[in-house]
């Protein structure tokens, strides 16, 4: 027989009261685990069956309290019997005989799991809902596996060229899902030719940094390009002309994307849209994955540094699939390459757009607005709008300023009583490309018939505030003066 266990330093040892099913099961894994147990069940029949199995069994009761605190001193105490009213005796009389014990408890519906947390449980199993869970994250896994192969299977069927496109001012989640994507292709089809084509400007320091370290190469998206490629495929955006260089008429074969837009192209061969998850470089990880692929360094990196940036180094819109998705790169990643990439230089213009940006700034009701005026590069709009919402009174920060193509806006919010990328749709969307997610949105306004006027700050300051009140009105800001800090 396995004796009683006492307390000593460095030992660890566990109680599992109830070895039907459950706790059969939970004696297994202990043992396989090589964790000192001891067992006991009231039925004599089933604590002969254990011993035969060579496991130390007792054939105690349950509710027999003077036995069971015989038993000596336990770290974790299982309750696992088929009985609700045994299970909470049992925990009522491990909070007293083993107050720093860790108790843990099997519930057989929610009405009893809230009886055994109230009665001092740390942990209560409901097998129910675990297997409802452990479904659901079966049918993820088999959707993604089958969206998987159907990519592969695709890929293989074409000849030719393959443009992906990125959307238009590429950010670290597009181009690392480009070049996923374009990793996908060369295992699937290694006569296919790939070209990831962008449009705008990769201006942000850290995407800058991350094309040149890992050494991309990435291409203008031109009429002449786009002439080349017998199939387009779209990551990071979620249909031709939504936030990329293509006409809302183009062809499109493949979208992937985590966006949660309306417009995407119906016909695509392939179409995976997850609005739920914080990245787009997870899908693309999750296809690696499923496929049993291992990435190399440099795919790896960039996709951890994907999600990493999109999540805002998992702070915002994050899914549990992205901390699951972005522990799987790390394994892979190179972390001398990370660093490179994460802590660049910042140029002078993005120096003085978020200096601008923090003299200019304007406040009304825990919104701030602030004006850069004429920009080149339009990545710094972001990182000046994360900056700004740091500000304390402040729930919303948009920043705004002129290209010579667009008026261009970038915002950032904490308020969740509001969806800035619905509200910048709505606002701005029959004019221009606009949209987001609830806590991050941009919007772009091509000048159309002003494109020839040279004095770029002028004419923002003439057609801004027309907009600025179609926004006022979106999110319901009273008619005041805005003060400004």
């Amino acid at each position: 027989m396995q004796e009683a266990v006492s307390q000593e330093a460095g030992s660890f040892s566990c109680l599992v009261c109830g070895c039907g099913s459950v706790g059969f099961l939970i004696l297994e894994r202990l043992r396989r685990e090589h964790i000192t147990f001891t067992c006991l069940d009231n039925d004599p029949a089933r604590v002969k069956e254990l011993r035969e199995q060579n496991y130390e069994a007792l054939c105690i009761d349950i509710i027999d309290k003077e036995r069971l605190s015989g038993l000596g001193w336990f770290n974790v105490v299982f309750f696992v019997s088929d009985s609700h009213e045994v299970n909470l005796s049992g925990v009522l009389w491990a909070r007293k005989a083993l107050p720093s014990a860790h108790v843990i408890a099997r519930a057989n519906d929610p009405i009893n799991k809230v009886d055994l947390l109230e009665a001092g449980a740390d942990f209560v199993i409901y097998p129910q809902e675990i297997i409802a869970n452990t479904a659901y994250s079966s049918l993820e896994q088999l959707r993604c596996s089958g969206n998987s192969s159907k990519l592969i299977h695709i890929l293989e069927q074409w000849t030719g060229t393959l443009g992906i496109v990125l959307h238009t001012n590429p950010d670290p989640d597009g181009i690392s899902c480009g070049l996923a994507l374009a990793e996908l292709a060369h295992i699937a089809n290694p006569d296919l030719h790939v070209q990831l084509l962008y449009d705008g400007v990769i201006g942000y320091q850290e995407n800058r940094a991350l094309v040149n370290i890992l050494e991309l190469k990435l291409e203008r998206l031109t009429p002449k390009s786009l002439t080349q490629c017998e199939y387009i495929a779209l990551v990071d955006s979620g249909g031709p002309g939504i936030n990329n260089g293509l006409s809302r008429d183009t062809p499109v074969h493949i979208i992937i994307d985590h966006h949660n837009e309306q417009q995407i192209s119906q016909n695509a061969a392939f179409i995976d849209i997850r609005p739920r998850y914080g990245a787009c470089a997870s899908i693309l990880t999750e296809y690696i994955k499923a496929l049993n692929i291992t990435p190399d360094p440099k795919l790896a990196t960039a996709l951890l540094y994907g999600i990493r940036t999109d999540t805002k180094d998992f702070h915002r819109n994050l899914s549990p699939n992205d901390l699951m998705n972005a522990a799987f790169l790390l394994q892979y990643a190179d972390a001398e390459l990370l660093e490179k990439i994460m802590f660049p230089q910042y140029s002078y213009e993005t120096m003085d757009i978020l200096g601008h940006a923090i003299l200019h700034r304007k406040t009304r009701s825990g919104y701030l607005f602030s004006n850069v005026g004429y920009v080149r590069n339009r990545d710094a709009l972001p990182q000046a709008a994360d900056m700004l919402l740091s500000l304390e009174g402040i729930s919303t920060a948009i920043v705004y300023g002129i290209t010579d193509e667009a008026i261009i806006m970038s915002g950032r919010n904490r308020d969740v009583r509001l969806n800035l990328g619905t509200v910048m749709s709505e606002t701005f969307g029959a004019i221009g490309d606009a949209g987001g997610h609830a806590t991050m949105a941009a919007a772009s306004i091509p000048l159309s018939i002003f494109s020839l006027v040279r004095d770029k700050e002028v004419l923002l300051d003439l057609v801004i505030e027309p907009l600025l009140q179609n926004l006022y009105r979106q999110i319901g800001l009273l008619e005041e003066n805005v003060e400004q800090k």
